[in-house]
């Protein structure tokens, strides 16, 4: 995969990527996880509680729109500043009509 943009908050990051469809969005995650998680461990031993929560989110962007995905990742700090992450991907799930457990959806 190609990594376009990516930019992290205290609580989650953005990442925007061009894969080819043979590449399961599950796979990409459990590598990107995986191998972020062993070099904070290498690189800052002080954050050996640092885990990754267990679920991710996947969305597919046109091409059309990646300029304006690239425009809010690069704002994502001040945009949340706005709204909060949790509720704006409450929001985000319900008006896209994503079926997700309400109580469990940020594990």
């Amino acid at each position: 995969f190609q990594l376009i943009k990516s930019n992290a908050v205290d609580d989650h990051i953005h990442l925007l990527l061009r894969t080819k469809p043979i590449h399961a969005p599950s796979d990409i995650a459990r590598k990107i996880k995986t191998n972020s998680s062993r070099w904070i461990h290498e690189t800052y031993p002080d954050l050996r509680d640092f885990s990754w929560q267990n679920g991710f989110g996947v969305f597919s962007v046109s091409e059309s729109a990646v300029k304006d995905v690239v425009a809010y990742i690069e704002t994502q700090e001040q945009h949340h500043r706005r709204m909060p992450f949790a509720e704006e991907y409450r929001l985000f799930l319900e008006k896209h009509k994503v079926e997700y457990d309400r109580e469990h959806y940020l594990d």
